[in-house]
């Protein structure tokens, strides 16, 4: 039995959704095995041509039109994927950054020519995508950007510096926030689809963090780089409401992240303390490890439960920015609390590298800072009071 057994909601419940979860575990088992997740973390990043084996098998345009080389599909395929990686403990490979949270934005906002121009590329794995927004001053704050985009006839001049950006040593298109318009704050902001080969683009060298070691991280800088007008993404000025309109999305992916990480955690730790024995008898069977899973496993289902729901007002068009807010805030310290409880019960092997609680416990820290700090998410849930 699972360690939480939350039934599947009927809207996945797809043959389909099926074939693709059973093809998803098959390619993960080939691909992301312990000693394979753990040379990702020792060398910085996943290597390149699995990103292109990722794409052959699927995984990468699950959710993107057909007629752009995806596969039709829509979030719940996602969905399979984060929860794949989670059981397998590869959530280092940013496979739901690039395909469910940066693709989107192209594909609905992209003119036909940037559709056909980046999409099929991505959908294969030959294209790795990465969004900038974070700035070394602007973090959740994004209007407080300084990167400047100046019009110059038929092209745009780019100059700034970006931070904290996964994929951004490997990604070969970037899309960069940056002000069109410096004095009008949001309505100022604009998005650009950048390839990483032009001119004025450099990166720093790898960031060295905390946690999820296997996800490569990297400072971007663009001096006086010049890209030409279509490469503006939508309207001028239209960027902020654009961020807008796809951070729900981005925070129910961090979400169900999280939520794969718990359950993850939870399967591990069960399985530890029913083998591990001390003074003649299981850790399971100490009345203090049933009392700790049994809180784990309630708080669990509770996030899980709510996950279900928020997905099916996203899938629906309903979803709105406080909902997924509290999604992102509350699963975030769900996921701190249950794993941190889930490294105690593993005693001192929990702090052995070696042991996969103790990645999950230092990679899961960065998931209440990105996608918006928890303290950002209470402002927006609170105006919605």
């Amino acid at each position: 039995m699972p360690a939480i057994d939350v039934p599947q909601p009927a809207f996945m419940e797809d043959d389909e959704l099926r074939l693709f979860a059973d093809a998803v575990d098959q390619f993960l088992r080939k691909w992301a095995g312990p000693a394979q997740t753990a040379a990702w973390r020792d060398e910085g990043m996943v290597p390149r041509a699995l990103w292109r084996e990722a794409g052959e098998a699927g995984l990468l345009g699950a959710s993107l039109p057909a007629e752009y080389g995806g596969s039709g599909g829509d979030f719940r395929f996602d969905v399979v994927v984060m929860q794949a990686l989670g059981r397998h403990n590869a959530l280092n490979f940013a496979v739901p950054l690039h395909a469910a949270v940066i693709a989107p934005y192209i594909a609905q906002y992209g003119t036909e020519a940037q559709r056909r121009r980046y999409l099929p590329s991505a959908a294969s794995g030959e294209r790795i995508l990465a969004i900038a927004m974070t700035e070394p001053a602007a973090g959740s704050d994004l209007q407080g950007m300084k990167t400047t985009a100046r019009r110059e006839g038929d092209h745009y001049v780019i100059n700034g510096q970006k931070t904290f950006i996964s994929n951004g040593l490997v990604a070969e298109t970037v899309i960069v926030a940056a002000k069109t318009d410096p004095a009008a704050r949001a309505k100022g902001i604009s998005l650009f689809i950048v390839d990483t080969d032009t001119p004025g683009f450099a990166r720093g060298p790898a960031l060295h963090k905390l946690g999820q070691g296997g996800r490569d991280t990297a400072e971007l800088f663009f001096s006086d780089m010049v890209v030409p007008v279509d490469c503006l993404l939508g309207r001028e000025g239209g960027g902020f409401a654009m961020l807008m309109d796809k951070l729900p999305q981005e925070r129910l992916v961090i979400a169900w992240q999280a939520m794969a990480m718990i359950e993850a955690a939870l399967e591990t730790t069960v399985a530890y303390v029913k083998q591990r024995r001390a003074f003649g008898k299981a850790l399971f069977d100490f009345q203090n490890t049933q009392f700790k899973l049994a809180e784990c496993k309630t708080q669990a289902t509770i996030a899980k439960v709510f996950l279900h729901d928020c997905t099916e007002k996203l899938l629906q068009g309903r979803l709105d920015a406080a909902t997924a807010s509290m999604a992102k805030y509350w699963i975030t310290e769900a996921q701190a609390k249950i794993i941190d409880e889930c490294l105690q019960l593993h005693g001192g092997y929990g702090y052995m590298a070696e042991y996969p609680i103790s990645d999950m416990y230092r990679d899961a820290r960065g998931y209440r800072i990105y996608g918006g700090t928890n303290e950002i998410m209470k402002l927006l849930i609170a105006r919605s009071i």
